[in-house]
């Protein structure tokens, strides 16, 4: 899959991860993929959440080391 953008919220937590997410996403078109890393927990959890809340796709959330994360999200709308 090919990430369009990237945004890295390492030391971030909530709901800054979020909101950041979110303004990052409205700057990108439709159908656009969004790769955000964190390695605040609770973030991993509600990061998606509200995406989908949002109507936004969350593709996948992986954990790619020790405390970190990356969350995959593709923007509908």
């Amino acid at each position: 899959m090919e990430i369009d953008r990237e945004l890295d919220l390492k030391g971030e937590v909530c709901p800054f991860t979020f909101v950041k997410s979110k303004l990052m996403l409205e700057q990108m078109e439709e159908g656009q993929v969004l790769r955000v890393l964190l390695d605040y927990k609770p973030s991993v959890e509600n990061v998606p959440k509200s995406m989908e809340e949002e109507g936004q796709e969350v593709v996948a959330v992986n954990r790619i080391g020790d405390n970190l994360w990356e969350v995959i999200v593709r923007k509908v709308r």
